[in-house]
């Protein structure tokens, strides 16, 4: 019966772990372990054990990740271990939009022939085809690349 018990609290425990520690492996040799206790309570008290024992660990275990997701994000130790609020940015500047086309934007670094220009208070990379534009200068916006705005003169 000990075997049982202890099969059942290791598999919760490393299911629990698995939520600090991704990856899978753990929560797999958690399962795993649970299955364990419940071949072993077959071997032990038939097939009314497994009934048992197979509720008793599924109780467990709910309760586990109920107190893992509902009241540890609570605590003070969870606030170090949960992200709270969304993560504001991106993973690459603003692009322009088909609209843009025509439009009027300022230089903001010399384009040789890329840098950084001023379109509608937004900053976006650009393409030069007029060779290299120094600081501050107007250009029109004659087109779009993959990742940045072609300008002129």
């Amino acid at each position: 019966m000990s075997l049982i018990i202890g099969l059942f609290v290791v598999g919760v425990a490393l299911i629990a772990i698995e939520v600090f520690v991704p990856g899978g492996i753990i929560g797999i040799m958690g399962i795993l372990s649970i299955i364990a206790g419940v071949v072993v309570s077959y071997s032990e008290f038939g097939f009314t054990g497994v009934w048992i024992s197979g509720a008793v660990a599924l109780v467990i275990l709910v309760a586990v990740l109920l107190f893992e997701f509902l009241v540890l994000p609570k605590t003070k130790l969870g606030g170090r271990l949960f992200l709270r609020k969304a993560v504001e940015g991106t993973s690459q500047p603003p692009l322009a939009e088909e609209d843009d086309i025509g439009k009027e934007c300022v230089t903001l670094t010399p384009l040789s022939p890329t840098g950084t220009v001023l379109l509608d208070g937004k900053k976006v990379e650009a393409a030069s085809r007029s060779g290299f534009i120094s600081k501050n200068e107007t250009m029109k916006v004659v087109g779009k690349d993959n990742f940045r705005i072609i300008v002129s003169k």
